[in-house]
């Protein structure tokens, strides 16, 4: 008897087309498998923006304290956290919808908002769940490029919001390439929304944004359009590991449609206690995001000195050219005991995307590629 487990495929099984086709998420590499590759213990980690100072204190307190139970179901609603939250940016918390990190909002969205055939814009380079959760409810993803200078094109996005998809999937700051719009690109894009279009603004990096970008939430407060603006404690925060986002939506029941497409229990107890210690500690978070700040700008000169074409970043990353296919960089650098992110989109396989890490992962880095330079 042949005992062997058989492809759905092969097995009669019929699988949702617009899933079984979907690109692969490009994730960062596990420290596991970095370890092994390279025969090194000493891993930096600059592959996934995680934030090298950790998390603030209080977020550490709180996970030790015994008031966590964690064989309590958490809340459901995450009440607690969206009234810090709405208390903190002063909107009413029946607009927020908590997720298990902003990239199950995405997809709650999808969901709540795309059927088979409708339009989808996003720009590429992409954050590929802009794309992928888009194409597993079947629409049509168009990608507008980024510029020579590696920016956005605003003309063109201009023109293909205006054709009036069903969903624009925008971040600002730009994950992967870094730079923010200002605030004449952003009323521009607004201008050109039509009433049948969702604009969701991804600010997963809104807190590494400097005084020249504008606050995006507040710029479409004051708009008339249908919008979600998604934010993470995944980054500034140094909560990757716990899952924990939120949308805020232009009104209450499309945050009631958007929580409906989740599942219920999204947020776990742990996570939920993190989060609003984390907003109880503003100070720790914009210490860090100062720190990091002046780390990006010190690595961004390194690599423009190494000649390398870096683009501007309002993150904690950056997004450069290495004039040569990136795997074999990310590779080298690997051998070295530093992990990036090779880019594999198509017409984008000679980026890399490194997150700034702590100044002594910083200048192993600037060092490894002074060494493979010169090769």
């Amino acid at each position: 008897m042949d005992n062997s487990v058989k492809s759905g495929s092969q097995n009669g099984l019929a699988f949702n087309p617009n899933v079984a086709a979907l690109p692969p998420y490009n994730a960062g590499m596990n420290i596991a498998v970095a370890r092994s590759i390279s025969g090194r213990n000493d891993i930096a980690r600059l592959a996934s923006n995680e934030n090298p100072d950790g998390c603030s204190p209080a977020v550490l307190a709180v996970l030790a304290s015994p008031t966590l139970e964690p064989w309590r179901y958490a809340d459901p609603a995450c009440a607690a956290l969206r009234a810090a939250l709405g208390q903190r940016l002063s909107i009413q918390p029946d607009t927020i919808v908590a997720g298990n990190g902003s990239e199950e909002l995405i997809a709650a969205v999808s969901r709540a908002m795309l059927v088979p055939g409708v339009g989808v814009v996003t720009v590429v380079p992409s954050f590929g769940l802009h794309e992928i959760e888009p194409l597993a409810q079947g629409a049509v993803v168009t990608k507008v490029a980024m510029t020579d200078d590696l920016s956005f094109d605003i003309a063109a996005l201009e023109q293909a919001v205006a054709s009036g998809p069903r969903v624009v999937f925008l971040s600002s700051p730009w994950n992967p390439v870094g730079p923010a719009l200002d605030r004449k690109s952003l009323d521009r894009l607004i201008a050109a929304v039509r009433p049948s279009t969702l604009l969701v603004l991804d600010e997963a990096y809104f807190e590494f944004a400097d005084g020249s970008c504008p606050d995006g939430l507040e710029v479409l407060r004051s708009s008339d359009i249908a919008f979600v603006v998604l934010r993470t404690f995944s980054k500034a925060y140094g909560l990757a590991g716990l899952r924990v986002g939120y949308a805020i939506c232009s009104d209450a029941e499309l945050a009631r449609v958007v929580a409906a497409a989740k599942t219920p229990f999204n947020v776990n107890a742990a996570a939920q206690a993190a989060a609003i210690a984390a907003l109880s500690d503003e100070a720790w978070m914009r210490a860090s995001v100062a720190r990091l700040r002046s780390e990006r700008a010190r690595v961004g000169a390194a690599l423009e000195e190494l000649g390398f074409r870096v683009a501007s970043s309002q993150t904690n990353f950056l997004f450069f050219d290495c004039g040569r296919d990136s795997a074999a960089l990310a590779s080298a650098l690997l051998q070295e005991g530093i992990i990036v992110k090779a880019w594999r989109e198509r017409g984008y396989e000679a980026y890399t995307r490194l997150t700034i890490g702590s100044p002594a992962d910083n200048d192993r880095l600037i060092g490894a590629l002074a060494r493979i330079a010169r090769q």
